[in-house]
């Protein structure tokens, strides 16, 4: 065990996760929890399709876990993990009339503010039909910092408006 493993800081993020668990199982999504670099993960994933988007289904897919401290090295390998993890989850044909968001999270008491900038800097495309956006959320006893990209994105444009009420709905 880390000395990470408890205290304050720790219960705020495992609090968080908690919580993060319960407002994916309440919004409809299929949670699991995978492993990644020794730790769980929370993971929650669902399809929605909407007339607007012209029938195309978009597959969103939350992950978050908690770490001693994000920096940019951490979120990026994180993220790079999740893209990769959700790609391998994905139903139907990659392109035809699909689409994948991540939502790859790391909380922590600590955040660089490097990469908190990081995560708000850009959403990040993987064959141009998985769009991630990374968050960074800082918790401490009473209170959460929430930070990630809220722009528009070239591809997947369309699903800005869902993916962003989504993700504040889960990471408030």
């Amino acid at each position: 065990m880390t000395s990470y493993a408890t205290g304050p800081a720790a219960d705020s993020a495992a609090a968080y996760l908690t919580a993060l668990h319960e407002r994916l199982t309440a919004d409809g999504c299929t949670v699991t929890r995978p492993r990644w670099n020794g730790l769980t993960v929370v993971s929650g994933s669902r399809a929605d399709r909407k007339v607007r988007w012209f029938g195309t289904k978009a597959e969103l897919f939350v992950f978050a876990t908690a770490v001693p401290e994000v920096d940019v090295a951490v979120l990026s390998e994180f993220t790079v993990w999740t893209m990769s993890y959700a790609k391998s989850l994905r139903g139907g044909i990659p392109g035809a009339r699909n689409a994948a968001l991540v939502l790859p999270a790391l909380v922590s008491e600590h955040v660089q503010p490097e990469a908190a900038r990081w995560a708000a800097q850009d959403a990040r495309i993987l064959d141009t039909t998985l769009i991630g956006r990374p968050l960074t959320v800082q918790t401490t006893p009473g209170a959460v910092r929430t930070t990630m990209y809220r722009g528009r994105v070239v591809w997947g444009g369309m699903f800005t408006g869902h993916v962003l009420e989504k993700a504040a709905l889960y990471f408030p």
